[in-house]
């Protein structure tokens, strides 16, 4: 699963094959069974599941016969369910001629999302069919069995789809729904002869069953986990290709298949790649990937064997909206959850508390191949990015480790965050850079063969690594993924003696937020090298002395694959920042990204990170220059509600983009590389934020004559020109861009509409679109969304809006977000009261051992706040002297 956004340590070294079971299997021990919220007693091994759905009604009828295992003699059988209605439940031994057991007594337990069956006595050891006859119910967000409503030139449509991940198969199946009881399913469904079917599998037969229905019998899948089941319908369009033998499809609702062209094609190739590899070649004789209208506040695609799911705006391209910055984020969705094919679905973490085994995999392996296969992207840099994410959410006191204890389904949904993704793939990156690539990919080979079908833990992964390594890397890993937090390597010294350069390195801790905190240790992999000379490397376990070719200023972390930060000496950092201009790229951006985490963190002067950008020429990547503008946008955000102070900074921040912009320009030029087409979104829109009146004009003027001049809105600049309108829209023009969300008929750019309703600076038009949330009109699953966008600019309206309309919101969030969506509303709020009102409302409403996310917000909010007081006036300092 992909999201800006599980797990209890397993308790188990390995566990029990399903197939080829002995008719009375022997008692499991203790160590094959993987953490369970379950009784241990039963096993499934095969599902055979026949649903009806009344996508009218939303709801539907099933029926399931569940292959079990009784281990252990028990009168009971407890499996989860939710909102789930039992007429009829049967257990028949699998032996011949034996009657099944009188019908047991059937209770639902709702809070532990259970139902158990307990019959009248014991049910020996032995092999059972346990059939049950049921009534669900199918929602409106992203969750379970759930219908999307969307608006098409023909009228409105409603299209079905599943979302298990983390725990809802068992609002559709009841299931042992547990990563570690991977079973085989066979799915049938009866529906409207006029929609599509779509599962993990092809269809085996379609039968036509007269009155306009059709019963769809889908092949047998392989041996997965509950989570990883798919159900589709509606009226879809599919685009097909060959790759290795493996049919590609591209589910489109009717009439969008053409925007599906670039996703075929990336999809074909990066099958293609990841068969060479992982060395096991993509076992499920085809792989579609399935557009949805609408949006989630937990996640954008899903990784279901053979059926990944995908909202609209991470798969598809319309030429009249999309940029060169979608269709890179099309691009890595599309190969990270064509990663989790192997890494997560072949090979499924044993419990939530692996979670990174898939999402940190999944998103360093979509990192790679992103780079390889589109080198001119120059997406190498992004790495360093998404190691920022990772250490600003490990460095406070809220932060986990990477392998997590998880105790409930609760804290497994707040598991999908950015030490998952993020940690997990900037860890793995680390260490792949530690035994070199071609020796990570052998072990990575090994991990895959040995785990074909069944479940692991990190260790797995570990032992074949180190094994193919031939060298230790466990205790590194541990130390990385077993503990939280982000070192820091300090150069205590540095001396130049024949042509090389001896540094003293020595290692705490970086934290935001506890400045005497006892550090904890690591065995860090250091790479160092002069500018312009050869890399050194070592391990620092303490303290280490490193010896370097050279005599030039010394990087720490050169190439930055390594996750810590670097703290220099004044004078360290005055020589680095004197050949600033001949580092390389991605080390410029690696100093970048420390300089300002430690200057605002009070480790050296906050000013320094302006020092660096100052020293940006003005043709350097534009990647650089990407990221200096939105740590511009970062520390106007941090004056806001200070107008003078901030008004001064921002004309400081405008006098250094400005001539970058210029040398841009608004019009794209032939031949110009990706990232500068990137860049050009980024300035204008921080331009815009930042007060330039030039920018903003020019994108209220082309708005305006869009209807005349068809070249005012290029395709690739309309939305980066809207939302600069939006922001800064007046009452007319915000019921100028409702008309238009109204009148829209296509739900990718429809939804990007009703978005941009929401990012109005002006407070009645943020509430207008408050207000407008809670109406059917945005459609079920984007009001979420405004009311969080609405959040950015305006924190406490936004907050005190959704708790006063609470019922009407909870209906509009999905059960996996809502611990986390609350108190993300006043997530970039400087003040100390909203503080108050996100503990008041977790301590009403959120379970005592699921705040993580509402503590974490509390303590950005926080860290924000000592930034304000304690490392702004440094920047206006620093302004005053330099002409700010």
């Amino acid at each position: 699963m992909r999201s800006i956004l599980v797990s209890a340590i397993a308790l188990a070294l390995a566990g029990v094959s399903m197939s080829g079971m002995a008719a009375t299997p022997a008692v499991a021990s203790h160590a094959e069974l993987a953490t369970t919220q379950l009784p241990r007693s039963v096993r499934p091994s095969h599902y055979d599941v026949a649903v009806v759905p009344h996508a009218d009604k939303l709801s539907f009828d099933g029926t399931v016969t569940v292959t079990v295992d009784v281990l252990q003699p028990t009168t009971s059988i407890t499996l989860n369910a939710i909102d789930m209605t039992f007429s009829r439940v049967i257990l028949t031994p699998n032996r011949v001629r034996v009657t099944a057991l009188a019908p047991p007594k059937v209770t639902v337990d709702a809070a532990a999302q259970t139902a158990t069956f307990t019959f009248a006595g014991p049910i020996p050891v032995g092999s059972y069919k346990l059939a049950m006859s049921y009534t669900g119910k199918i929602g409106t967000q992203a969750n379970g069995l759930f219908a999307i409503d969307y608006d098409t030139k023909a009228g409105k449509k409603r299209a079905l789809y599943t979302q298990f991940e983390n725990s809802d198969a068992r609002r559709f199946i009841p299931s042992w729904d547990e990563p570690a009881y991977k079973a085989t399913f066979n799915l049938e469904v009866t529906v409207p002869s006029d929609e599509m079917a779509v599962s993990n599998m092809p269809a085996a037969s379609k039968t036509d069953l007269g009155n306009g229905m059709t019963r769809v019998v889908f092949q047998p899948s392989p041996k997965m986990s509950t989570y990883l089941l798919f159900f589709g319908l509606g009226e879809f369009d599919r685009a097909t290709t060959m790759s290795d033998g493996t049919e590609i499809g591209v589910i489109t609702q009717k009439g969008l298949s053409s925007q599906a062209g670039f996703t075929l094609k990336s999809g074909s190739d990066v099958l293609h790649e990841y068969n060479d590899y992982f060395g096991v070649p993509y076992p499920l004789p085809k792989l579609d990937n399935i557009a949805s209208p609408g949006s989630s506040q937990f996640f954008s695609a899903m990784e279901n064997w053979g059926a990944i799911y995908t909202f609209e705006y991470a798969l598809l391209l319309d030429p009249s909206i999309s940029t060169q910055s979608d269709k890179q984020n099309v691009f890595n969705t599309a190969a990270h959850e064509m990663a989790h094919q192997w890494f997560g679905d072949l090979v499924t973490m044993r419990w939530w508390d692996d979670l990174w085994l898939n999402e940190g995999f999944a998103s360093w392996m979509a990192a790679r191949t992103t780079e390889k296969l589109h080198p001119e992207w120059h997406t190498d840099l992004d790495a360093v990015g998404t190691r920022e994410g990772a250490m600003s959410r490990d460095a406070v006191a809220t932060t986990h480790p990477v392998v997590q204890h998880v105790e409930t389904v609760e804290q497994a949904s707040q598991a999908f965050d950015a030490i998952t993704y993020a940690k997990g793939e900037a860890v793995i990156r680390m260490l792949e850079a530690y035994v070199g690539p071609d020796t990570w990919r052998a072990g990575v080979r090994n991990y895959i063969k040995a785990h074909a079908y069944s479940n692991t833990t990190s260790d797995d992964l570990w032992r074949e690594v180190q094994a193919a390594a031939g060298k230790p890397i466990t205790q590194i890993a541990h130390d990385f993924t077993l503990q939280p937090g982000v070192p820091l390597i300090r150069v205590e010294a540095s001396a130049c003696s024949g042509g090389k350069t001896t540094l003293k390195l020595t290692q705490g801790e970086f934290t935001k937020d506890r400045p005497n905190k006892t550090p904890l240790k690591w065995h860090v992999p250091v790479i160092a090298q002069s500018v312009g000379g050869e890399p050194a490397r070592t391990v620092v376990d303490g303290s280490a002395t490193l010896s370097v070719p050279g005599c030039g200023p010394v990087l720490v972390n050169a190439g930055q694959s390594g996750y810590y930060r670097t703290l220099y000496s004044p004078a360290q950092f005055a020589a680095i920042k004197g050949d600033f201009a001949k580092l390389a790229p991605i080390d410029q951006m690696g100093l970048m990204g420390d300089t300002w985490a430690l200057g605002m963190a009070g480790l050296e002067p906050a000013s320094s990170y302006l020092d660096l950008a100052q020293a940006t020429p003005a043709d350097a990547d534009p990647q650089i220059w990407g990221d200096i503008a939105d740590s511009f946008s970062g520390l106007h955000q941090y004056y806001r509600g200070d107008k003078a102070r901030q008004a001064r900074f921002d004309a400081f921040a405008r006098k250094q983009l400005q001539p970058v912009f210029a040398r841009i320009g608004w019009e794209a030029k032939a031949g110009e590389s990706d990232p500068i087409a990137i860049l050009r979104t980024q300035l204008i829109g921080v331009l815009a934020d930042l007060g330039d009146t030039a920018v903003i004009n020019e994108a209220q003027r082309r708005y305006a004559a869009q209807d005349s001049d068809p070249k005012a809105m290029p395709a690739v600049l309309r939305k980066t020109i809207l939302a600069v309108v939006a922001r800064h829209a007046d009452a007319a023009t915000w019921d100028k861009l409702h008309a238009m969300a109204k009148a829209e008929t296509t739900p990718l750019i429809k939804d990007r509409l009703y978005a941009l309703l929401a990012v109005a600076e002006d407070d009645a038009l943020a509430q207008r679109a408050l207000d407008m949330a809670l109406t059917d009109e945005p459609g079920a699953t984007n009001s979420a969304g405004m009311i969080s966008i609405v959040g950015f600019q305006h924190p406490d309206m936004a907050f005190d809006f959704a708790l006063a309309h609470r019922a009407q919101v909870d209906k509009l969030v999905d059960s996996t977000s809502s611990s986390r969506y609350y108190p993300g509303l006043g997530g970039s709020s400087n003040d100390p009261a909203m503080v108050g009102k996100i503990k008041a409302f977790a301590d009403a409403h959120i379970a005592a051992g699921s705040r993580r996310a509402a503590d974490t917000v509390i303590a950005n909010i926080n860290y924000r706040m000592m930034v304000r007081n304690e490392r702004l006036p440094a920047i206006d300092a620093w302004l005053a002297k330099n002409g700010g």
